[in-house]
């Protein structure tokens, strides 16, 4: 069972596949949420964390993000879907699995590239240039590099 399938197993909400006669692909309106049948499972999980996201963080109709307001609820839902299908640790877990590339890391955490790309961004604009968790330091700038630090000899690897 995939990650797509896990997460359609949500008593919270009613998930629907459908066309969309936009460009859209996904859209959440009260308890049901609509994910489009044209994308890769990988790709459905992402949209259906964001739209999960939207269901548990924002309020009343977003479309409009000329207004602050809701950029700022896209924000919230976008770091909700980034923290629950990777997360600071998962990209720990990919590097320490042995996946050095985006690509690679993206497989292995079963996201699409973009949205891991999108996500690291995101992290870059929340933490700067690094942040320490638990014995490891992942630095975003200039590009992702995570080291593994030995507080026994206070050293980065």
């Amino acid at each position: 069972m995939n990650e797509y399938e896990k997460m359609l197993d949500n008593e919270d909400v009613i998930i629907v596949e459908k066309h969309f006669k936009s460009k859209a692909k996904g859209l959440c309106k009260g308890n049901k949420i609509g994910i489009s049948k044209t994308l890769s499972a990988n790709e459905k999980a992402c949209v259906l964390a964001e739209e999960l996201g939207h269901y548990y963080t924002s309020v009343g109709n977003i479309l409009n993000l000329n207004n602050a307001n809701n950029r700022k609820q896209e924000y919230r839902a976008r770091m909700w879907a980034y923290n629950n299908r990777i997360g600071l640790l998962g990209l720990i877990r990919a590097y320490s699995s042995g996946n050095k590339t985006t690509y690679d890391m993206a497989e292995y955490l079963e996201v699409s590239e973009e949205f891991l790309n999108e996500c690291i961004q995101a992290y870059t604009h929340k933490y700067g240039e690094c942040t320490v968790v638990d014995n490891y330091l992942i630095r975003f700038i200039p590009n992702l590099q995570i080291y593994e630090y030995y507080f026994k000899d206070n050293n980065f690897r």
